[in-house]
């Protein structure tokens, strides 16, 4: 009897979304289908599936023992986030070539589904860095009497979710540093650095708008810039290894003496890149913006606002207040602006809003999966509700008149 080959052994997943790419979270089912295509008849013992997920670094580092020794020092460190097999064919145990227990697979193609779900504690996201790397992955393998098992590993990414919709992510960043030149017994005057961003939070593909003012009082020519850098930390047997690597970058205007110059709002986009891991315990990457002057014959004048790059993206609400706040903090101007000395009277609701109109909002909207998330609570039950409700009456003699107070209400320019 002539026995038939194995022609190919793949693996599919059952995505999830729709650019049909495995990507998934903690907490997620991952399924998908491992395909078996065959010439002839075939006789095996088990197929099966291993799938895991993993984080692990590794470097090396040369030691000095002495004048005439050296060594070289591993570091190695690993943490697992699941290991789950099963048995698709056959039995778990195959280590022998008995005659006994043999599953025969006709010619031609055959699936055999697989699924399982992944630990609801938080994962890291994968990631591939110069000294360690996340991966998650499922391989399959084919085992027959008196020959190698086949084998094909196949993997597949985890986020790790990073709403930037939080307080702490929506929060401004800024600072301000100063430097002064001095060249033996002769001091030149300062070069002050103030910069601030709306917010710490942002996701692949958005521009960051930076507000910056440098004032050169030296006697030197400097230049202006700002770069995004990407720092990774990996940790094993106590010891620690970094790498910086530059993200993205921009450059000003060079400044002469005696001159001042102002970013209202200068873009830097941020690229594709991996999000923010911040909860591995040997693994970490982290975002900086760096604000800086760069000085020629001395150390460049620079400022660090962190960096935070998630997942998932700024909802409109949150967008408008980091707008407006950052508007009022940044720019002045919208206060010399004069109000009209009698206010026209708005329009009735009735001429606005009509009832078909407040009926039909108080169906449910139909949003993403991620706003619904951010929306569901309170919150959203109160939008809901009172989203075309008619306003109080309009009258021009104010009910809760201020009291006289000497206090004058102010903005803080930066």
């Amino acid at each position: 009897m002539v026995l038939g080959k194995v022609k190919s052994l793949t693996i599919s997943f059952d995505c999830l979304n729709d650019s049909n790419v495995p990507v998934y979270s903690s907490g997620d089912t991952v399924s998908g289908r491992v395909n078996l295509e065959v010439t002839g008849e075939i006789r095996v013992k088990s197929l099966k599936i291993h799938a895991r997920g993993h984080a692990k670094v590794r470097w090396t580092e040369s030691r000095n023992a002495g004048s005439n020794t050296a060594y070289t020092q591993n570091y190695t460190e690993e943490v697992e986030y699941f290991n789950h097999k099963d048995v698709l064919i056959g039995q778990e145990r195959d280590d022998d070539n008995s005659e006994e227990g043999l599953h025969t697979i006709q010619s031609g193609r055959h699936e055999y589904a697989f699924s399982f779900e992944l630990p609801q504690t938080p994962l890291a996201t994968s990631f591939e860095g110069r000294h360690g790397s996340v991966r998650y992955w499922v391989k399959a393998e084919l085992h027959r009497p008196w020959l190698l098992p086949v084998k094909l590993k196949k993997e597949f990414t985890v986020f790790e979710h990073i709403d930037i919709n939080t307080p702490s992510l929506l929060s401004p960043q800024a600072g301000t540093k100063e430097k002064t030149l001095c060249c033996w017994f002769c001091t030149s005057g300062p070069i002050s650095l103030s910069a601030k961003i709306e917010r710490k939070g942002y996701t692949p593909g958005e521009s960051i708008q930076i507000f910056a003012e440098i004032e050169n009082c030296s006697s030197r020519m400097v230049v202006p810039k700002a770069a995004i850098y990407q720092t990774q930390a990996f940790y094993a047997k106590g010891k620690m290894k970094e790498v910086k690597q530059l993200v993205a970058n921009l450059r000003g205007e060079s400044l002469s003496s005696g001159k001042t110059e102002t970013w209202n709002g200068k873009v830097l986009k941020i690229p594709p890149v991996s999000p923010s891991i911040l909860d591995c315990s040997i693994i970490r990457v982290e975002y900086s913006l760096m604000v800086y002057v760069d000085i020629p014959g001395a150390m460049d004048l620079f400022l660090n606002l962190p960096l935070v790059i998630g997942t998932i993206p700024l909802h409109p609400f949150g967008s408008r207040t980091s707008s407006v706040s950052s508007q009022c903090s940044m720019n002045m101007n919208w206060l010399g602006l004069t109000l009209p000395e009698r206010p026209e009277a708005p329009p009735s609701y009735a001429e606005v809003v009509t009832e078909e109109q407040r009926q039909s909002s108080l169906a449910p909207l139909a949003a993403c999966e991620d706003f619904e998330r951010a929306l569901q609570g309170p919150l959203f039950a109160y939008i809901q509700e009172f989203r075309f409700l008619p306003p109080p009456l309009y009258s021009e003699i104010d009910p809760n008149p201020d009291q006289p107070t000497d206090d004058r209400p102010s903005c803080p320019s930066r």
